[in-house]
C-alpha cells in the first residue's frame, strides 16, 4: 500500500491542463485548428478526404500536436494519421456523418443561432425531472422529432429534461451508454445543429435540459484511442464494462484533460443545464485533486454567469460526493436514490429477491426515506456482503428519487411499467407519495401515460452482438424468475423489434387520460402549495400498521399537512394512539386531494376523518392540510 500511496502523491501535483487548449477540431473564421494528444507519437498528419490533402501538425509539449490551416472548409471530412499509419476518426471529433468508423467532419460550433439569451440555469430546488431517450420519445426517433413534443411535457408539469447519452456510437440504435466519441452528438439523432435546436425550443418554453454522460468506460466498437496513446486507459484498475479510463496514472493528464473538456463542451457549445454522470464507483482515481473535483469545478466556471445542476448515479451512495468541493466532496448537487425506488418496488410486488432482498417496502421504510433521504447511511448490507451508504449532509432536495428509471424498467422480465406489475389503486397511491415528498422527483418517459416497455437494445457485430445478449441473460440471472425463464423469454438486444418496442405509443395517451391526470394534478399541487413545493425537512412521521402510515410537515404559517398513505386493505374506523393525527390548535383537517378520485381511474373519493376516528381506505393515498376553523 505504500508504493500505491506514493503514486498518488506525484500524480497529485500534474492537474489536468487548461481546458483553453480545445481538443478537436475547431472552425476560427476562415481557417481550421486542429489538436490531439498523442504522447506516443513522432508523426500526426490530417488527411482531407475531399482535396486529399495532408497537413503536418506541429508537435507540442504534454504530448499535444496542432496546427492551424487555412485551406480547411466547414463541411470538410477528415482523418489522422499517426506515425505514417492507416488513417483514423479524430477521437475529439464534433461530428460523425458515416459513424464512429467514418471521416470527421468540420463543423462551425458558433453558427447556431441562439434564442435563449436571457436565460439563467436552474438550481435544484424545485425541478421535476424527466429522463428520456430521444431514439424511442417519438416515432421518427430524433432530436427534432422530440423537439415536436416538448409542449407535452410543459403541459405535464416537467422543469427539467434529462437526456440519455448522446456521444456517437456504432450501429443505429443505442442506449447511449456504448458512446466512443464523446464530443460529436450522434448522427443517429440528426445533424449536428440538430441538439441544440432541442435545448433552444426547451429553454423558450422554460424547460431546461441536462445530459447523461459516461466517463467510466467507451463503448467495445469504433473506439481508437488507444491508437493513440496506451495512456488514455487504466492499468491499475478494473471495471464491468471494458477498460477504465487512466485517471490516476502514468501521463494522465491527457484523459483528465480530455474529459473535462468535455464536460465543459456539452455545457458552453449546446448551453446545457447540468450533467448527469453515469456510474461514477467506477470512475477510478486515487489522485488528489479527484478528476470529479476537478471536473464540476471546471463545468462552473464554463457556465458562469449561469446556474447549473451536476448529479451523480453512484450506486454505493456515497453521499458525501455531494459537498462542496472546499468541504472534502466532490461538488455534485444531486444523487440518484435507489433505496427508495427499491422500497416502493418491494411494496408494489411483493418480490424481494437480487438487490431488492434488503428492503420490505414496509411503513417504516417509506417514513425513514422521507425524512433522511437515503435508507442506508453505513449499514451493512446483505446482499453485497458489505456496509452502503453514508450520512446525508445536504438537503433533502439533493436525493433524486424515482419509482421508474432507464435501468429498472429494462431490469424485469418484460420491460413492464410500475403500473402493469400491481393494482392501480396501490401504484397511484405510491406516485402521490413519491411526487409529494421533499426529494426531488424524476420520472422516466411514458411513465405518465403507463406507456411502452422499455428493453435492453444495442446494434453490434457478430460475434460482439451475441457476447451482449449472453452477458445481458447472465446479469438478469440473480432475478430467479428470469434466471428460470430468461432464455425463451427474454428479448434479444440486438432484434430491431425489440428496439421498435420501446418506442414510445402517443396514441396511448388519450386512452390512458386518467394517469395523465394524476401526475399533471400531483405536480401541479407540488408547485402551488406553499408547504409541499418549500421541499423542507420540517416533517414526521408514524406508522399505523406494517402497510399504512402518516407523513406530517410542521408549517405554523400556512398551516400543516398531513398524508395519509395506506398501500394495504381497507381498514375499519378505529382512533389511533398517534399524536401526528392530531390536528394544530384551533384548526382541523380538511381533505385537499385523494388518490381514489374517478378522475384518476378511482372509485372516488372517501374521506379517512369521521367523527368516530379514522377509517384507512384500501391502496390510496389522502392529503390533508389544517385550515383555521
Amino acid at each position: 500500500m505504500t508504493g500505491d500511496n506514493s503514486r498518488a502523491d506525484t500524480r497529485s501535483t500534474a492537474r489536468a491542463p487548461t481546458t483553453e487548449k480545445r481538443l478537436g477540431a475547431h472552425w476560427l473564421d476562415n481557417r481550421c485548428e486542429f489538436r490531439v494528444w498523442a504522447p506516443d507519437a513522432d508523426a500526426i498528419t490530417v488527411h482531407l478526404e475531399g482535396s486529399g490533402k495532408q497537413l503536418p501538425l506541429r508537435k507540442e509539449e504534454d504530448g499535444y500536436f496542432s496546427g492551424v490551416f487555412a485551406e480547411v472548409h466547414v463541411g470538410d471530412l477528415y482523418r489522422y494519421s499517426v506515425d505514417g499509419e492507416a488513417p483514423l476518426p479524430d477521437p475529439c471529433s464534433r461530428y460523425q456523418p458515416a459513424g464512429p468508423h467514418g471521416a470527421s467532419m468540420v463543423v462551425d460550433t458558433r453558427a447556431f443561432a441562439w434564442s435563449d439569451h436571457d436565460w439563467q440555469g436552474i438550481n435544484l430546488h424545485g425541478q421535476v425531472i424527466y429522463e428520456l431517450h430521444i431514439g424511442t420519445f417519438t416515432p421518427e426517433g430524433t432530436f427534432d422529432a422530440a423537439l415536436a413534443r416538448l409542449p407535452h411535457l410543459k403541459t405535464l408539469g416537467v422543469t427539467c429534461i434529462e437526456v440519455m447519452p448522446i456521444a456517437e456510437w456504432a450501429g443505429s440504435r443505442n442506449w447511449g451508454y456504448d458512446g466512443v466519441c464523446l464530443f460529436a452528438p450522434t448522427h443517429c439523432y440528426g445533424d449536428y445543429d440538430a441538439f441544440k435546436r432541442f435545448v433552444d425550443r426547451a429553454h423558450a418554453l422554460g424547460l431546461a435540459v441536462i445530459l447523461d454522460v459516461v466517463y467510466n468506460h467507451l463503448g467495445p466498437d469504433g473506439n481508437y484511442l488507444a491508437q493513440y496513446s496506451k495512456y488514455y486507459f487504466s492499468t491499475r484498475h478494473t471495471t464491468e464494462w471494458g477498460e477504465p479510463l487512466n485517471f490516476d496514472g502514468e501521463q494522465c493528464h491527457g484523459m483528465r484533460h480530455l474529459i473535462i473538456s468535455n464536460a465543459c463542451e456539452w455545457v458552453r457549445e449546446f448551453h446545457l443545464d447540468g450533467l448527469r454522470l453515469d456510474a461514477t464507483q467506477s470512475i477510478h482515481d486515487d489522485s488528489k485533486p479527484r478528476v470529479l473535483a476537478e471536473l464540476t469545478e471546471a463545468v462552473r466556471r464554463t457556465a458562469a454567469p449561469r446556474s447549473i445542476i451536476l448529479v451523480a448515479e453512484n450506486e454505493p451512495q456515497r453521499a458525501s460526493h455531494l459537498l462542496a468541493v472546499a468541504q472534502g466532496g466532490l461538488g455534485f448537487d444531486g444523487m440518484w436514490n435507489d433505496d427508495f425506488h427499491h422500497s416502493a418496488y418491494v411494496a408494489a410486488t411483493g418480490r424481494r429477491e437480487a438487490y431488492y432482498s434488503d428492503y420490505t417496502g414496509n411503513a417504516q421504510e417509506f417514513i425513514a426515506t422521507a425524512k433522511h433521504g437515503f435508507l442506508f447511511q453505513g449499514q451493512f448490507f446483505q446482499w453485497q456482503k458489505q456496509p452502503r451508504g453514508e450520512p446525508l449532509q445536504t438537503a433533502l432536495s439533493s436525493c433524486i428519487s424515482f419509482l421508474e428509471n432507464h435501468d429498472q424498467v429494462a431490469n424485469s422480465m418484460y420491460g413492464q411499467r410500475l403500473a402493469q406489475m400491481t393494482s392501480e389503486a396501490r401504484c397511484r397511491a405510491l406516485t402521490a407519495l413519491w411526487l409529494l415528498l421533499p426529494q426531488t422527483p424524476m420520472l422516466f418517459m411514458g411513465q405518465e401515460f403507463a406507456s411502452s416497455p422499455f428493453l435492453f437494445f444495442v446494434d453490434h457485430r457478430a460475434p460482439l452482438s451475441k457476447d451482449v445478449a449472453t452477458g445481458r441473460k447472465q446479469f438478469l440471472s440473480q432475478f430467479p424468475d428470469i434466471a428460470s425463464d430468461g432464455d425463451t423469454v427474454l428479448a434479444d438486444p440486438g432484434d430491431l423489434k425489440t428496439f421498435e418496442r420501446c418506442k414510445l405509443n402517443w396514441q396511448e395517451l388519450e386512452a390512458r387520460r386518467h394517469w395523465l391526470q394524476l401526475h399533471i394534478d400531483l405536480l401541479a399541487l407540488r408547485r402551488n402549495d406553499p408547504v409541499i413545493a418549500a421541499q423542507g425537512s420540517n416533517l414526521d412521521g408514524a406508522p399505523l400498521n406494517t402497510q399504512a402510515f402518516v407523513l406530517r410537515w410542521f408549517d405554523a404559517a400556512h398551516g400543516d399537512r398531513l398524508l395519509l398513505v395506506n398501500l394495504g386493505v381497507a381498514v375499519p374506523v378505529q382512533g389511533y394512539a398517534e399524536p401526528l393525527l392530531a390536528s394544530p390548535p384551533q384548526r382541523q383537517w380538511a381533505m385537499q386531494w385523494s388518490s381514489a378520485a374517478t378522475d384518476y381511474g378511482g372509485s372516488g373519493r372517501i374521506d379517512p376523518l369521521t367523527q368516530q376516528g379514522w377509517q384507512l381506505p384500501a391502496e390510496s393515498a389522502v392529503l390533508f392540510a389544517a385550515i383555521t376553523v
